[in-house]
């Protein structure tokens, strides 16, 4: 049997940090960082709010896909330590105007819509009493079998999900001219509000990439906030249109992965080490 020292074990965890410092930069490639809105009045004792980023539920060995049984252990893990998912609305109104949270306070938000969030994620946040924000790619719903229909995205809607835009064609908006950018932030918006009957207030940048130029066309469009993969936790200090979050993905120790992202980002920020 091998034994570990306390030293040893601390430095263990510090590599374990740093090896989400690492693969979080890797991630980072595909966004351009938007600067800070440093007019924004915000309460700089706010405790920050993690924002969980899937994408695929499934049996496939693919990075955006975690598996069923990988998903329900990692939502049996949030129920049992006390986290309570909220909604993107409760997050503004705490991050503006202070407004009271759950005690352990957590968003789950998938990109793009595909059918397993409804046929695998969705039966098991229900069994947890949880709920997600959906970013949809408006022309693939309901046209394509590897998404959902929007009779499922109403069904989920029903029981408090909340859903928001991944615009129409998961264009990375850095890449278009300006009019062809807004049709995709606005066309995605007024469709997911005609289908729904309510406010589209939330956008995720699809890819993550976008700029100040894209951050802006994103408030014209008429959207509170927007989402990116930059890893980190929401709080005083971020903008609001380019909120962190941590992106879970498939590996050989997956659990362990969104453990340690999970736990280290309040650490990594503490020090510092992120939202730079």
């Amino acid at each position: 049997m091998i034994r570990i020292s306390r030293r040893q074990g601390c430095f263990l965890i510090i590599g374990l940090i740093f090896l989400v410092i690492l693969s979080s930069s890797v991630m980072r490639t595909t966004a351009v960082v938007a600067g800070r809105d440093s007019n924004r009045a915000a309460n700089s004792s706010l405790a920050d709010v993690p924002i969980l980023n899937y994408h695929k539920v499934d049996n496939f060995y693919h990075a955006l896909s975690v598996s069923p049984q990988e998903f329900e252990e990692q939502m049996a893990y949030l129920a049992k330590n006390g986290f309570t998912t909220i909604t993107p609305d409760q997050l503004m109104a705490y991050l503006n105007h202070d407004r009271e949270l759950p005690e352990k306070p957590i968003i789950i938000t998938f990109d793009d819509g595909y059918l397993d969030n409804y046929t695998n994620a969705y039966p098991v946040m229900k069994k947890y009493g949880f709920t997600a924000t959906i970013f949809l790619v408006t022309n693939l719903v309901g046209h394509d079998e590897r998404f959902m229909t929007w009779e499922q995205v109403q069904t989920m809607q029903q029981d408090g999900f909340v859903f928001g835009s991944h615009t129409v064609s998961h264009i990375p908006l850095n890449k278009l001219p300006r009019e062809q950018a807004m049709a995709e932030l606005i066309d995605s918006r007024k469709e997911i509000e005609y289908r729904l009957g309510t406010k589209t207030r939330y956008f995720a940048y699809p890819t993550g990439a976008y700029n100040s130029q894209v951050e802006e066309m994103v408030k014209q469009a008429g959207y509170k906030a927007a989402f990116t993969i930059r890893y980190g936790q929401a709080g005083a200090e971020s903008n609001p249109y380019a909120l962190e979050r941590i992106p879970i993905f498939r590996g050989q120790h997956t659990f362990r992965s969104f453990f340690v992202r999970l736990n280290a980002a309040p650490i990594l920020e503490r020090f510092g080490l992120i939202r730079n």
